[in-house]
Order: C-alpha cells, then sequence, then structure tokens
C-alpha cells in the first residue's frame, strides 16, 4: 500500500510550525519513507508570545487560542499545500499541536491546535491529539516517535533527537523500546543565545568560546530528574521554569552558561546511553536528529565524550523527522493500528491514539 500523508509538529523550541509530505509504503508489514516536500513555517513573534504564554491564561482565553492556532495550523497547511501543489494527493494529516501542560502522573497532557480546526480549514481528514489515550491507560504520553523509528528504522539501535527538549529511544533485544526525555535542550540554549541578540548559537560558536562552569555543571546534573527511572517525560517549562532559573543565579557571561549546557547536555545523554547494557560493550551508531544537530559544537562534543558512533542524517530528515513521523502516525491511526508503545511510555498496553476529524466527506 502506498500512503501520502501531511505531518505537522510544533516543537517546544518555537523555532517555526515543521510541516512535511511523506510517501509511506508499506508491504507485508516492512515499511519505507520518503519525504518528498518539507518546510518550517517561522512563527511571527506574536504566535510566539502567544504559544509561549498560553500556560498563563485563563480557561476561555486558553480554549480561544486552542481554536485559533488550530486555524492557524489549516491555514498554514493550506499554504504548503498550494505551494507545492499538492491538491488532491493528500490522504491525512497528522497534527501533533504544541505542547503546553503534561503531567502524566495527574492523567493529563495538553497540546492546542484544534484538530477540528484544522480539519474544517483543509477539507482533509485530521488526526490529532496523539498523547492522550496512552496518558489515559497510565503512560507518559511521550515520547511517541518510537514507533515510527520501530517501523522505519529498523536497522538502528540509539536514536536522539536534540529539540527544545533532548528525547532518547533505544532499541532492545527482540523489537522492544526504551525511550525517554533526557533533559531540556534547544529552550535552554536558545533563550541564552537571544541575551546576545540572536534567536540561536549558530554553529555553537559562542559556546565554543566560553569556559566550563563546574559549580553550575554540578549544580545541574544534580537535579532530580536525571535519578528517576524511566519510563519519564518533561514538560516544557522544565527548560524555562527549572533550568534556567539555576543557570542565571550564578555569575559568568553568557557564553560561559553556553559552553556549560552544552557540555550539561552532553554529559546526560552520555548517562542516559549508559542505562543500556551494551552501550560500553559494543559500539553502535547514534542516530541525531533535531535542531540541535546542526550545533557543530555540541555535536564535536558528543563524538568526543560519547561511546556511540554519532550519525548525522541528511538535514532533510535531520530537521523533520518529528514531522515526518505525526505523518506515519495519523496512517497507522487511519488504519486502525496501535501509534504508541506501552514499553516506552509505562501505560498498561499500546494503543491506537488519537482522535479523528474527517473533513468534507461529500
Amino acid at each position: 500500500m502506498i500512503y501520502r500523508a501531511i505531518g505537522v509538529m510544533s516543537g517546544s523550541s518555537l523555532d517555526g510550525l515543521d510541516i512535511a509530505f511523506v510517501e509511506f509504503h508499506e508491504n507485508g508489514g516492512k515499511w519505507q519513507f520518503e519525504i518528498l516536500h518539507a518546510d518550517c513555517k517561522a512563527y511571527t513573534q506574536e504566535w510566539k508570545a502567544k504559544l509561549e504564554n498560553a500556560i498563563t491564561l485563563p480557561a476561555l482565553e486558553y480554549q480561544l487560542l486552542h481554536a485559533d492556532y488550530g486555524h492557524y495550523i489549516g491555514q498554514q497547511v493550506n499554504a504548503f499545500i498550494e505551494q507545492n501543489a499538492l491538491q488532491y494527493k493528500v490522504a491525512v494529516i497528522g497534527s501533533h499541536g504544541h505542547t503546553t501542560f503534561h503531567l502524566p502522573e495527574r492523567g493529563m497532557t495538553g497540546q492546542i491546535g484544534d484538530g477540528a480546526a484544522i480539519a474544517a480549514e483543509t477539507d482533509l481528514p485530521v488526526v490529532s491529539d496523539l498523547r492522550a489515550m496512552d496518558v489515559a491507560l497510565g503512560g507518559q504520553g511521550a515520547p511517541i516517535v518510537p514507533v515510527g523509528e520501530k517501523l522505519l528504522f529498523s536497522d538502528d539501535r540509539y536514536f536522539l533527537n536534540l529539540g527544545g527538549i533532548a528525547n532518547l529511544s533505544i532499541k532492545e533485544a527482540g523489537s522492544d523500546y526504551k525511550a525517554f526525555d533526557i533533559c531540556a535542550a534547544n529552550r535552554v540554549l536558545n533563550m541564552l543565545a537571544g541575551e546576545l541578540g540572536k534567536e540561536y548559537d549558530t554553529d555553537g560558536d559562542w559556546a565554543r568560546s566560553g569556559n566550563v562552569n563546574n559549580v553550575l555543571l554540578q549544580e545541574l546534573n544534580g537535579l532530580d530528574y536525571y535519578n528517576q527511572p524511566a519510563p519519564k517525560s518533561l514538560a516544557n517549562d522544565f527548560g524555562t521554569g527549572t533550568v534556567y532559573p539555576i543557570i542565571k543565579k550564578h555569575a559568568g557571561s553568557v557564553e560561559d552558561q553556553l559552553r556549560t549546557y552544552v557540555e550539561h547536555i552532553v554529559q546526560q545523554v552520555d548517562k542516559a546511553l549508559s542505562m543500556d547494557p551494551a552501550y560500553h560493550r559494543e559500539t553502535y551508531s547514534l542516530l541525531v536528529t533535531g535542531g540541535g544537530a546542526l550545533n557543530r559544537f555540541l555535536m564535536e562534543r558528543m563524538e568526543n565524550q560519547l561511546s556511540a558512533k554519532v550519525v548525522v542524517p541528511d538535514e532533510n530528515l535531520v530537521q523533520f523527522k518529528e514531522a515526518m513521523i505525526m505523518a506515519l502516525i495519523a496512517v497507522l491511526r487511519w488504519r486502525e493500528e496501535n501509534t504508541v508503545l506501552s514499553s516506552v511510555t509505562g501505560a498498561r498496553r499500546d494503543s491506537a491514539g488519537g482522535a479523528m476529524w474527517l473533513g468534507n466527506v461529500s
């Protein structure tokens, strides 16, 4: 079977809305994919502020933003379809939305971006609310990307995504996967770069010029989250509300803070990989995607520190892997197949998550 789908992803780094049009081939349970078109629709300062401040809104305003953002996503998808002449080629849209609240220990996770509004704008079937079923089953609701790694990258063992939050997937014996959020990543690095007047630290050059503050590094590494067993996941405000204030209470230049936080990410990735008994015994590849994979200094530090072989794929896959897997999740939901792995999230069972909005069926 051949499926052509659009995946939409808004990460915690708030750099923009990732949209990917992907062709999937399924034959006897074996999947292949090709990202045919992809783009990142940068947020305006207005939209960035709306998303950043969503968790502070009263209930009514939050729900209005949920609807407005859904219409915005639908409009951006329509522009993407027009730009790439994809009319009548898209079977389904998978939209992750933008995570606001994430409290799986209390049975709740929240992603704004109303799927009904997206379907109304595009007249296409939409799958949204991708994490809710897993959380209802007692899971973390995160990460959800491993189902795509299992089906599309079956030859690899380690997968690291460096977005606003860094998360790791480990393929274990058989077909089981362990995956969890490691630490805040680009969200914190970008906040620090913003103090120097840029949206991000290009190639990690500012971090490269700084020095490690060992006192700060020790305090960051001592955060309770890092000693919790998997499955576990982080809310977006871990970086903004916990990590960033710790960094700013320490004296030193922003360059030193960037350098120290790069070292913190590398050490936490190394610690997370060490959960796998095979990590130091055998050499496996670590497939690195997400915006952080384009940070040359961060990648150099990982290559020097980690036992795994660091592999950065082509830029299209680096930037749009998560959006591509949102498209796959929509296809799996359409096929009524599982989209979230309980071995990853700790839920009672695997589940076919996602609300489906059919758009125009006439």
